[in-house]
């Protein structure tokens, strides 16, 4: 089985430009689509406020147990409900989980997470 990674560090809006501008030139010269994912902070305080203790907690629930419901989630968590959400939110924003509404039965949304393990690089 493959090791799925997502990569997360800090990149500021500039470099986060003048990579995607290197990216696309590259592209255009040599025809490969493809390029390194990852999700990018603009600085360290925005990283810790997305990636909190509790928050990294959800996604490896999420990974380890494969709930079918953000309301099992948070059972599993033994969390407040409401504050599930707020995190999930947050965290798919990120990029780091996906919600996705069931296919069928009752409505509910079902989150996963795509990877498995996080690479945090930071350069100094």
């Amino acid at each position: 089985m493959k090791i799925k990674t997502i990569k997360i560090g800090l990149m500021t809006g500039e470099e986060l430009i003048k990579d995607a501008a290197g990216f696309m030139r590259k592209n255009k010269r040599t025809g490969i689509a493809s390029q390194e994912t990852g999700i990018f902070f603009e600085n360290l305080s925005a990283m810790r406020k997305a990636l909190t203790e509790k928050r990294l907690e959800i996604v490896k629930v999420i990974k380890k147990e494969k709930p079918r419901s953000v309301y099992a989630l948070a059972k599993f968590l033994g969390r407040d409900l409401r504050s599930v959400i707020k995190d999930l939110e947050i965290l798919e924003e990120a990029g780091l989980v996906d919600l996705k509404k069931a296919a069928a039965g009752k409505e509910r949304t079902v989150p996963t997470v795509n990877y498995d393990v996080i690479d945090l690089k930071i350069a100094v």
